[in-house]
């Protein structure tokens, strides 16, 4: 008899546990936007061509990136840069868009998640939210078994997808407040 209840608490528990993230973060994509961030319900079309800046140096700062610690994510080079204080990248990589692209601009992080379920039904981890567009969450995550996404155009979704070290480091760096600078 202790074994099957002790089974019975254990899965309630888990179950529990889901709900609760689930949500959280349902009421975090609901969330008001940042103040001083754009609009979060004013939509930016998708940005179906990327080119490069700097076809030489594809991972070089964008110099119109702002000043001081913070996170830089480039619509165009579908690339990211982990900056510190000095103004000096710390780390770069590239990217995997979701189906909506957030205004450039500047933001926060307005809200972080260890590990939940993706818009597409995957389960991701190392979440760090700092905008939405017409109700979608936007931020950027890690698919806990290393996938990268295969983009559907017709599913609405707002999660940049990295690898998972570089979700891990994200998710060290980039804590509530953080600055997130949207470049083209």
């Amino acid at each position: 008899m202790t074994r099957s209840s002790s089974g019975f608490v254990a899965g309630l528990t888990a179950a529990a546990v889901a709900a609760v993230g689930f949500l959280a973060y349902q009421a975090s994509a609901n969330a008001p936007r940042t103040p001083g961030a754009p609009n979060a319900s004013s939509s930016s079309p998708v940005t179906t061509s990327k080119t490069a800046r700097d076809a030489r140096h594809p991972d070089a700062l964008p110099e119109d990136s702002g000043k001081g610690r913070r996170v830089v994510y480039s619509l165009d080079r579908d690339r990211v840069w982990l900056v510190g204080a000095g103004g000096r990248a710390l780390r770069t990589f590239t990217v995997t868009p979701g189906s909506i692209d957030p205004a450039p601009g500047r933001y926060l992080v307005t809200s972080r998640s260890i590990s939940v379920t993706g818009t597409d039904g995957t389960p991701i981890e190392h979440v760090v939210r700092f905008t939405g567009v017409d109700g979608v969450a936007i931020g950027f995550s890690a698919a806990v078994d290393g996938s990268a996404p295969q983009p559907d155009p017709e599913v609405r979704t707002g999660g940049i997808r990295e690898a998972r070290l570089d979700g891990n480091a994200m998710w060290k760096f980039a804590t509530v407040g953080e600055k997130v600078v949207v470049v083209r």
